[in-house]
């Protein structure tokens, strides 16, 4: 059976609501998570990643009751970050109904902690996020960032990258802050640097502004997946809020 792309919309909860943001700062409200998801379900939509954006910055756990709500709803593979810290909260959260678990902050305070989850829920459930941002103009190096691009880690996302897929990652999610809601590409040349290192099925997140962004990745780096959030819910150069969906 040959593997095909997928196209992801990402969704940024904070509090009860969905926001969006641009280089991880100044979030617009866009609507309701539910209202958010009914839509989704009607256009078929290959999955659906959310992400808690306030919960590991202020030291809360999951919103299990609207997680709850938002899988009673969906027809269609969840995954969800935010806040997790362990592999029971992991498992709590895939008994709801969600395909995958995402960590981030967690797994770079302690790596340990996908491996526990890859034998709790199983490799295929567990997603490691990698927020990057590139330092310097000219030739700058990649560095790792966490909560919300505030904390700068002394480590290469490629070989962390790397590490994750070793420990039991099913799925490594690389995740552009400066290309964050700016909706003028991905980061190729990023992407090339991890596929070329590691086998684990990818998702590439941050500067789709089109379909033709979209097609770009897919087409270069083959079956991957290809995450959108600003051309899932904004419409022209106002940037009304409009939810819609598009494969290239």
């Amino acid at each position: 059976m040959m593997l095909k792309s997928r196209i992801a919309p990402i969704l940024l909860l904070r509090g009860n609501g969905l926001v969006k943001t641009q280089q991880f700062s100044d979030p617009k409200y866009v609507g309701d998570p539910i209202n958010a998801v009914k839509i989704f379900n009607e256009k078929e939509v290959d999955e659906l990643t959310l992400f808690d954006i306030d919960a590991t910055a202020s030291g809360r756990g999951p919103n299990m009751a609207l997680l709850k709500d938002i899988a009673a709803e969906s027809r269609m593979p969840l995954c969800y970050g935010g806040g997790v810290k362990d592999a029971e909260t992991a498992a709590q959260i895939i008994a709801l109904g969600y395909e995958k678990v995402s960590v981030s902050h967690a797994s770079l305070e302690r790596p340990e902690l996908v491996r526990e989850m890859a034998e709790r829920v199983g490799r295929q459930s567990v997603v490691v996020t990698i927020d990057v941002r590139k330092e310097g103009m000219f030739g700058g190096n990649h560095k790792v960032y966490s909560r919300n691009a505030k904390l700068k880690h002394r480590i290469d996302p490629v070989n962390f990258a790397q590490q994750c897929a070793e420990l039991g990652a099913g799925e490594i999610v690389l995740n552009s802050i400066d290309r964050d809601g700016m909706m003028q590409g991905y980061d190729l040349d990023l992407a090339r640097k991890v596929r070329a290192t590691i086998t684990t099925p990818m998702t590439v997140v941050g500067g789709a502004g089109s379909t033709d962004d979209l097609r770009a990745l897919t087409e270069e780096m083959g079956p991957i997946g290809a995450g959108a959030g600003s051309l899932f819910v904004f419409k022209g150069k106002y940037r009304a809020v409009l939810i819609s969906y598009a494969r290239p």
